[in-house]
């Protein structure tokens, strides 16, 4: 039953980070986005994933894990990307102004 559970937690905080990675990408700015946090939560879902692979927990809330980990990595990608469009903008910016 706890398997149940934590699944339900994981794809609770799955749906979430789609949304974000698409609010993200559309906004074109790495502005509002913290990169330790990002980590952070990278950090957790690998620890999760230790867990269940070091308890031999090898079940469908693996998969879970593993889903969310590729969606929230997605949001690096996309950070750097708004980092390096940020970075173009300021450039451009100050060339204007020169």
């Amino acid at each position: 039953m706890s398997s149940v559970f934590e699944t339900i937690m994981l794809i609770c905080f799955g749906l979430s980070w789609p949304l974000n990675v698409i609010k993200a990408y559309k906004a074109r700015t790495a502005k509002g986005t913290s990169l330790p946090f990002i980590l952070l939560i990278i950090t957790g879902y690998i620890a999760g994933i230790t867990a269940k692979l070091v308890t031999q927990q090898i079940n469908y809330v693996l998969v879970v894990y593993l889903l969310n980990l590729a969606i929230v990595s997605l949001n690096v990608a996309v950070y750097f990307r708004n980092a390096a469009l940020d970075k173009s903008t300021k450039r451009m910016e100050a060339v204007k102004n020169a």
